[in-house]
């Protein structure tokens, strides 16, 4: 299995999304600053993710979720949850 995944900053509530085979090995890795484009953000809580049979699936989901609309369709999925998670 190939997940992607959405992590969200505790420092600023930063979204970062990537993929990976091994998700609970990746997300330690970002929280232990191993990752040059995640490091200044740490920590971060795994907020959602997805599962996929293929590699290349995962990694166009990916990229798809990093553009400027899929970063917008994900908000609007996850709303209720951000909305309460928010740090006001």
């Amino acid at each position: 299995m190939f997940y992607v995944y959405c992590l969200q900053s505790q420092k600023n509530d930063e979204l970062y999304f990537g993929y990976t085979a091994n998700l609970k090995n990746r997300l330690k890795e970002h929280n232990k600053g191993l990752n040059i484009s995640t490091k200044r953000y740490t920590p971060w809580n795994l907020i959602y993710y997805e599962a996929c049979l293929d590699e290349l699936d995962a990694k166009r989901r990916e990229e798809y979720l990093k553009t400027t609309q899929g970063r917008r369709m994900f908000k609007i999925r996850i709303k209720e949850f951000l909305y309460k998670h928010r740090n006001i």
